[in-house]
């Protein structure tokens, strides 16, 4: 069983040990808004040859300052990996860039320490439940991190959530209600939620973005319904201030 994690927020800058994967790892980041940021800060954490990516699509600006590769080759990718972090896209259409084959990321993941993917989108909302064909989910991962920030909870699903009406749908209310944390761990741990695409032998992990001490009471009381339903889960409050 994992140990209880503090409900005492941590820094961006612990969030490697705290998920345990500073050695060797391949990450999925699902859910909601903050999967950029968490990337890129696991990315910092961690040690040898890192390779970041999404198998949907993300933000062309959204590489915070890493070498971008876009379209090269495999061998070009993992000799890059070597030397320094590297954000690999397949494409750029616009402002948009287009994401990978998972089948990439677990041919990567046989040359690499780490691979760090998204593996869907939010619109940069802090919660969301996933459509029929997402998450996109590599097999080789490791461990896959569900996000959420805290600044969903409480607050009306309709107006904070991406795709409301599916994560309506699986809590069984109707999209112009406040988001409970009750129902968003019932949406977290679904068989059609952020858990759908766990691959066998990987870990689930959550992540809960923005907590401060406005919100640390709905936070706790998320926390404290995930561990009721799966004692195991590891979870990790991050502090809203980096």
């Amino acid at each position: 069983m994992v140990a209880p994690v503090p409900l005492t927020p941590i820094p961006l800058a612990g969030v490697a040990e705290a998920f345990g994967v500073v050695e060797r790892s391949h990450i999925a980041l699902v859910g909601g808004g903050g999967k950029s940021t968490l990337q890129h800060a696991l990315s910092g954490q961690v040690t040898g040859s890192v390779v970041l990516t999404c198998t949907t699509k993300m933000g062309a600006d959204q590489h915070h300052g890493r070498r971008v590769l876009v379209a090269s080759s495999d061998d070009e990718i993992i000799e890059a990996s070597a030397r320094e972090p590297v954000m690999v896209w397949a494409s750029l259409d616009g402002h948009k860039a287009i994401g990978v084959e998972p089948g990439r990321c677990d041919a990567w993941f046989e040359h690499v320490d780490h691979v760090i993917i998204e593996a869907d989108g939010s619109r940069r909302r802090p919660f969301k439940a996933p459509a029929h064909y997402e998450p996109i989910v590599p097999t080789s991962a490791t461990i896959v991190i569900s996000v959420i920030g805290a600044d969903a909870l409480g607050r009306v699903i309709a107006d904070q959530c991406h795709r409301p009406l599916r994560v309506a749908a699986l809590v069984g209310c109707r999209a112009d209600v406040r988001l409970e944390p009750s129902m968003a761990a019932t949406v977290i741990l679904h068989e059609r939620g952020a858990a759908k695409a766990v691959p066998a032998g990987a870990e689930l992990a959550v992540a809960i973005n923005k907590v401060d001490a406005g919100n640390a009471a709905l936070v706790e009381e998320l926390i404290d319904e995930l561990r009721r339903r799966r004692g195991d889960l590891r979870i990790v409050p991050i502090a809203a201030r980096y």
